[in-house]
């Protein structure tokens, strides 16, 4: 009896990977279980809560309350004509997408381990899963951010949006996939060492104070020593929270340089993570 070729069957799965693969053939073949599990994401993460999606209203309102009475209010951050509040508003906006992302795809492993070991498919599914649901989040706070950008207009703020605004979707490309590449570097860590998820939640919260997120660079420039400042600086964290901020409300500052070497980080951090993603995937589940 002779064996068939591979050339009969329809799919073959091979444990052998180039060292950067992502097949997104095979992705789009599994679409509507991508979609599914977006689904999945949206409505089982507040299923079981009192106020459900309202959480993500109250939780950007709130930070940017607190944000606007410690750092502008007793600690004189200036942001010079844009109010304080809508500032804060808008680097919290634009950072809960990125930590979202981050935080989401972290334990990809660890949380999906169950379906992993029953089940074939293509397991970057689930971190895309993570990124394209957190855009309904993203933009139901960037409309409240709108809201109250008309609010502070009506009344004679000194903010506008400039041409960077035809920036916008790069910038969302640019959070995804540093995110998305982030969190799959260290969702391939956790599957080894359990206690990275504690680390990772302390991390985030200091990397949002090193990304200028609860002031200007400006004033990093002028209050922080000379290693820290630079730190900021060149963190690209920053140069998307200060791109955001100057195309929506014409404030703080924006390099070509500084963008081009943004969009490349972010490229380089996603190809880093799904090569790492797929080396761990042949063998996590002897260790999660």
């Amino acid at each position: 009896m002779s064996t068939p070729d591979n050339d009969q069957w329809l799919y073959t799965i091979s444990s052998k990977r180039k060292l950067i693969d992502v097949n997104f053939n095979e992705i789009w073949r599994y679409r509507d279980l991508l979609i599914l599990f977006v689904k999945r994401d949206i409505v089982t993460v507040y299923k079981q809560t009192i106020l459900g999606p309202l959480w993500y209203i109250i939780q950007p309102l709130f930070t940017s309350v607190i944000f606007t009475l410690v750092f502008n209010n007793l600690g004189n951050i200036n942001t010079g004509a844009v109010p304080s509040f809508l500032f804060n508003l808008a680097g919290i906006t634009a950072w809960n997408y990125f930590k979202e992302c981050l935080s989401g795809t972290s334990d990809t492993f660890k949380k999906n381990q169950n379906i992993f070991g029953k089940v074939y498919f293509p397991r970057v599914i689930m971190p895309l899963s993570v990124t394209i649901s957190n855009l309904l989040k993203f933009f139901i706070q960037l409309v409240i951010f709108i809201g109250f950008y008309i609010y502070y207009v009506g009344i004679g703020a000194g903010v506008q949006p400039n041409t960077n605004l035809l920036l916008f979707p790069v910038y969302i490309v640019m959070m995804a996939l540093m995110g998305l590449g982030l969190g799959m570097i260290l969702s391939s860590m956790t599957t080894k060492y359990r206690d990275m998820t504690v680390v990772i939640g302390f991390g985030v919260q200091l990397l949002m104070y090193m990304s200028a997120v609860p002031y200007p660079l400006s004033e990093a420039r002028k209050k922080f020593p000379e290693l820290v400042a630079n730190f900021v600086e060149y963190n690209p964290l920053t140069q998307i929270i200060e791109g955001f901020r100057y195309m929506l409300l014409n404030t703080g500052s924006f390099t070509w340089l500084g963008f081009i070497y943004t969009f490349f980080v972010s490229v380089m951090l996603f190809l880093i993570g799904i090569t790492i993603f797929n080396r761990t995937e042949k063998s996590f589940i002897d260790t999660v």
